[in-house]
């Protein structure tokens, strides 16, 4: 099992910015596919950013040139750096560890921490 913990959620006002981030522990290789998703009230989760192991990223096209997502892998840490924030990023915010074994994969989730712009 993997466990991941999230902090650095809060309240923020519009154009500001916060800085998320997940440690992981137990069962964890390090050459998990990490991830941050959001889930808005109403909707769906949604991706907004991946980094592999060896630093190759991917954005949805909502934060692109907004959020930055980074990881340190001797510490196991993975964040997300969130600027010019706007209202319609307030969520619960969800780090997501994806490893892959020799058939499938497997999904670690963390508890969430909320974001909300507003001022």
């Amino acid at each position: 099992q993997v466990q991941l913990v999230e902090s650095g959620g809060g309240l923020v006002q519009p154009g500001g910015s916060l800085r998320l981030s997940c440690a992981a522990s137990g069962r964890f290789f390090g050459g998990e596919l990490m991830g941050w998703y959001r889930q808005a009230p109403g909707k769906e989760r949604e991706l907004a950013a991946t980094i592999t192991s060896g630093g190759s990223t991917r954005y949805a096209d909502s934060v692109k040139g907004r959020f930055t997502i980074s990881r340190d892998n001797a510490k196991n840490t993975v964040f997300l750096q969130m600027n010019s924030l706007k209202p319609e990023d307030t969520a619960v915010y969800y780090c997501n560890a994806r490893h892959f074994g020799a058939i499938g994969y497997s999904d670690y989730w963390g508890q969430g921490t909320q974001v909300t712009v507003s001022s």
